[in-house]
């Protein structure tokens, strides 16, 4: 079976299509702030408007206990779709009770309604089957078709993800597509030299990407928190820096596949060292043979990857042909240790080929920090979904689509 599109779908006009979108936006006083995720959303929902359909969107925010929670209402996002599409987007203030009803059955060919955050209802993320269908079964009662785009969430069995799309007729949006597209060419036959940059706190966290690209991969750079258990692994001292001892074995063994293999691993030369966490600390920029001499001695933090260990990132993604970046290098939100990030994010503008920003925490950062999402060559809105189809596992919500990996 292959990938169902939205032209299966055959004409939309005077339909009711649901589109499961992924909307988990970040707020801050009830105020988006970066609205990434919902522009992604945009080609799927303008291609639907521009042939007739009658357009329900659906969605979840955060991590609401299964009940409504005013920090979660997607209240915000319905605005933010509304400016960026141009056109009135309703909002309903239930997920399938009265409100969403009524939104639903108001709607004209081409009109847009938004329902409220899907985890205010338990049955969305419950583990029970049962609990999830009957949630399911709902949902589907408000439509004639699901439209699944969300890609941040394919690789979770969830009412709206899986079970709605055994009820309806169902197809990917275009933002499915795309994903699949970028993903695909990192993982069959990517062009050489290929350079994966992995950063973030924890080692344990890339464990299977790691080791699904490394017979891919030309160079394997790596910063964030996750570098200094390489180093541990090494034999350098790391001070009070972020450590998984655990992963220590794991690591040494992925240093001597990498060599077999003709993989160059990359670790840094030097390292931001600060006296705590936080914007003000003290920081001295160290080789790494040499962490702990500062006046902070053992309690000192490695919070960034050095400027010469940027400028060697940098030069490596730059003579790449393909590109994929999963991890800030340090910590971007405290401007003192965003360094780093920067350099690879400029770097990956400049790359003559594929680079990939991989989702998550690497596409806020690079929003943050100026850059806009046009310079790369994609900006995965999928960080949890990207990993596990890059670790070549089975994602249910692409398999519900008639997806085979």
């Amino acid at each position: 079976m292959t990938l169902r599109t939205l032209d299966t779908l055959g004409p939309l006009a005077g339909r009711t299509v649901i589109v499961r979108c992924d909307l988990n936006v970040p707020l801050k006083d009830g105020v988006i702030t970066d609205d990434g995720r919902v522009r992604a959303s945009l080609p799927t929902l303008n291609r639907l408007i521009d042939g007739g359909a009658r357009v329900v969107v659906v969605s979840h925010l955060g991590r609401p206990d299964g009940a409504p929670d005013a920090r979660y209402s997607l209240a915000p996002v319905a605005q933010r779709l509304s400016e960026l599409l141009g056109k009135p987007v309703t909002f309903a203030s239930d997920t399938v009770g009265a409100a969403a009803q009524e939104a639903v059955a108001a709607l004209e060919d081409g009109d847009v309604a938004l329902l409220e955050n899907l985890r205010f209802n338990a049955g969305e993320t419950s583990k029970d089957v049962e609990v999830r269908s009957a949630f399911a079964a709902q949902l589907a009662e408000l439509g004639d078709a699901l439209v699944s785009d969300g890609f941040g969430v394919v690789h979770r069995e969830q009412a709206s993800v899986t079970d709605l799309a055994a009820l309806l007729p169902s197809a990917a949006g275009t933002l499915i597509e795309a994903e699949l597209d970028v993903l695909d060419r990192l993982t069959s036959s990517p062009e050489k030299p290929y350079t994966v940059v992995l950063g973030g706190s924890k080692v344990s966290d890339k464990l299977g990407v790691i080791d699904h690209l490394l017979p891919r991969v030309s160079t394997l750079l790596i910063g964030g928190g996750m570098l200094f258990t390489f180093l541990k692994a090494q034999g350098h001292a790391i001070g009070s820096s972020l450590l998984e001892e655990d992963q220590i074995p794991v690591v040494l063994e992925y240093l001597e596949r990498a060599k077999a293999l003709g993989v160059e691993i990359v670790l840094p030369t030097d390292v931001v060292m600060a006296s705590g966490f936080s914007a003000d600390a003290e920081t001295a920029v160290q080789p790494v043979d040499a962490l702990e001499d500062t006046s902070f001695g053992a309690k000192g933090l490695g919070l960034d990857i050095g400027p010469a260990t940027a400028a060697v990132f940098a030069e490596r993604i730059r003579s790449s042909k393909t590109v994929f970046w999963n991890g800030p290098a340090g910590v971007f939100e405290l401007a003192p240790f965003a360094a780093g990030t920067k350099a690879v994010a400029q770097a990956l503008t400049e790359v003559d080929g594929l680079a990939v920003v991989g989702g998550g925490d690497s596409a806020a950062a690079v929003r943050a920090l100026g850059f806009a999402d046009e310079a790369f060559g994609h900006i995965s809105t999928g960080g949890g979904a990207s990993l596990e189809f890059l670790e070549g596992k089975a994602l249910p919500g692409l398999e519900a689509l008639g997806w085979e990996a």
